[in-house]
């Protein structure tokens, strides 16, 4: 019985560590990267596909984007999607590809983004911290209905937050390494 709640808690605390993993990686940092692209839908044959899946998206450079067709007649399609996306990003199309460059952040901008990365790995943290409080409800009412003794009830809330601790140090680990990474030049 214990052991089903300690596995479903550190299955949701992983899970909500790696949806932070995803949701840090979209977020622009001066640097080039294919996942910026993620967003962005192109109306393509009357269907708006993922970018992604009708081109290949490379990064020659740090701060260049090329976006390669596989039907060069969807060029012009995709270099308006990337505008509708709102990325602040410019495409420049030449016939072939689409060439995107990445222009440098200022550094308010890039204290901006730090704060947003912040706040973003708070939400996450407080995530973390009420599958917590369900996984310890979880284990009073194991008590109450005497399907455990007290003594196992507070060695189990024990394992719950060290579990609890090690994924919120983990977020915290993931924030500072963003952080870095935003305010490097």
């Amino acid at each position: 019985m214990l052991n089903t709640v300690f596995q479903d808690t550190q299955e949701k605390m992983g899970k909500a560590v790696e949806a932070l993993k995803a949701e840090l990686q979209k977020v622009r940092t001066g640097r080039a990267s294919a996942t910026m692209l993620d967003p962005v839908r192109v109306d393509y044959y009357g269907t708006l596909t993922p970018l992604h899946q009708m081109a290949s998206i490379s990064t020659p450079e740090s701060r260049l984007l090329v976006v390669q067709p596989w039907d060069a007649t969807a060029l012009k399609e995709i270099e308006k999607g990337i505008l509708r996306a709102n990325l602040g990003l410019t495409p420049s199309n030449d016939g072939k590809v689409i060439r995107i460059s990445i222009p440098p952040l200022t550094e308010e901008r890039r204290k901006d983004i730090v704060k947003q990365v912040g706040k973003t790995c708070e939400e996450y943290k407080v995530g973390i911290r009420n599958l917590r409080r369900d996984a310890n409800e979880m284990l009073k009412s194991l008590k109450k209905d005497g399907d455990i003794s007290e003594d196992e009830m507070f060695k189990g809330q024990d394992q719950i937050q060290k579990m609890t601790d090690e994924h919120i140090r983990t977020t915290e680990d993931l924030q500072k390494a963003k952080e870095k990474e935003i305010l490097e030049f």
